[in-house]
């Protein structure tokens, strides 16, 4: 099992920035991509930005040049640094890894944290 903890959401007032981070614990050989995904109120979960094991990194359309992921494997920590926000960024963004077990597993599994909520004000 595998969990992750997000922090550092909060209210900040557009044009301000915000820095998540999300912490993996638990038990687990690798973990492959991790990255935030985000849900507003009333439509679906989608996309922020992912990161993979070899420093790859995939962000959505609408956050690429203002937003930065990052991830420090030695502390199991990804941040996702949010500059330049707009009221249009206020969702509940979630932590979400995709691992892999064990050495001899090539089976990924999938986790998502429990979410934090970042509120842009105009």
């Amino acid at each position: 099992q595998v969990q992750l903890v997000e922090s550092g959401g909060g209210l900040v007032q557009a044009g301000g920035s915000l820095r998540l981070s999300c912490a993996a614990s638990g038990s687990y050989f690798r973990i492959n991509d991790i990255g935030w995904y985000r849900q507003a109120p009333g439509k679906q979960r989608e996309l922020v930005a992912t990161i993979n094991s070899g420093g790859s990194t995939t962000y959505a359309d609408s956050v690429k040049g203002r937003f930065s992921i990052s991830r420090d494997n030695a502390k199991n920590t990804v941040y996702l640094q949010m500059n330049s926000l707009k009221p249009d960024d206020t969702a509940v963004y979630y932590c979400n890894a995709v691992v892999r077990p064990t050495m001899i597993s090539f089976q990924l599994r999938e986790y998502w944290g429990q979410g934090t909520q970042v509120t842009v004000s105009s």
